[in-house]
């Protein structure tokens, strides 16, 4: 696979802080790629990189295989955090000013916008004012002046903030939609359930420094413990928990049964099969729940952080 985005040994300083330490990171085309991080991490820093809002002070950034140059603005799509929409202007009438920054003519511009517009059902506000909308609304105009210019690549700063679950699932729908039609995006989030369903590929930033990169598969793979969480029926679990302790390693479990069942986590060995374990609790009890332990995004983020 290919890669829209490659950054090698990218650094940034302000002064005596350390922004992004020597930070490498290959962003596959055609892939909606998390870049992730605790508060202070550098994760804006690298986007603001990306978008020459700043420049590092050592280290390239290559779009395409090309080292990035001021027209690959019109390339790229930016969604950040703090919302940049003008409050006192009217909605049609900033969308058009933005698309026509982009490069699009003011024809395409309204043919694309009445487009979007019609698509999020939002087409009574085009004589609005910003400041006359609420903050999920404005943010429907703000995603829509991000993809208006059709771009190679998206940058998604927290794009579901103000939104309620309704508009933040269609939005959604509409990112997965980006993909499928060729655009590579980066998220960036804490949410962590969005990761979650969004991302195939992660990148963890931590105090400047990379800390962990890859496929979300991969990445879980690695992480995993070969642990399973399971539900036994018995006449006696007091004793059959002991037995369980004797040969394998046994921790209590917490999931919603519609039984009383005894309810356990079990490891075993790396190297073993699962079905072994499973022809053992059959014999042993009814099983009423047998589901592998797999770490969550969530779960690795904390982890990692905690760990580095």
């Amino acid at each position: 696979m290919s890669n829209i985005l490659v950054a090698n040994q990218v650094t940034k300083n302000y002064g005596n802080f350390t922004a992004l330490n020597s930070i490498s990171i290959e962003v596959p085309t055609g892939s909606i790629f998390g870049l992730l991080g605790p508060n202070g991490a550098g994760k804006t820093t690298f986007i603001r990189i990306i978008n020459q809002i700043t420049m590092p002070d050592s280290g390239t950034v290559f779009l395409d295989g090309e080292a990035l140059q001021p027209h690959h603005i019109q390339q790229i799509g930016y969604l950040p955090e703090e919302r940049g929409l003008y409050k006192s202007m009217k909605v049609g009438e900033q969308a058009l000013y933005l698309a026509q920054l982009k490069g699009l003519s003011k024809s395409q511009a309204k043919q694309r916008l009445k487009y979007w517009f019609d698509r999020l059902d939002i087409g009574n506000w085009w004589d609005k004012k910003i400041e006359e909308l609420s903050k999920g609304m404005a943010q429907k105009v703000q995603f829509i002046v991000t993809v208006l210019h059709e771009p190679k690549l998206l940058i998604f700063d927290e794009p579901f903030s103000g939104f309620d679950p309704v508009n933040a699932n269609l939005i959604k729908d509409e990112i997965l939609e980006l993909r499928n039609q060729g655009a590579t995006i980066i998220f960036s989030t804490h949410r962590m359930e969005s990761v979650e369903e969004l991302c195939d590929h992660i990148a963890l930033i931590n105090n400047a420094n990379k800390v962990l990169d890859g496929k979300v598969t991969d990445i879980k793979k690695t992480y995993k413990s070969n642990t399973f969480e399971v539900g036994l029926k018995t006449n006696d679990p007091e004793t059959l928990k002991n037995e369980l302790t004797q040969k394998f390693q046994v921790t209590p479990a917490t999931f919603k049964s519609l039984d009383e069942d005894l309810k356990l986590k079990i490891k075993i060995d790396s190297n073993a099969n699962p079905n072994e374990l499973i022809n053992y609790l059959i014999t042993k009890a009814q099983i009423n729940h047998f589901v592998e332990v797999i770490p969550s995004v969530n779960d690795i983020f904390i982890q990692t952080v905690s760990n580095s």
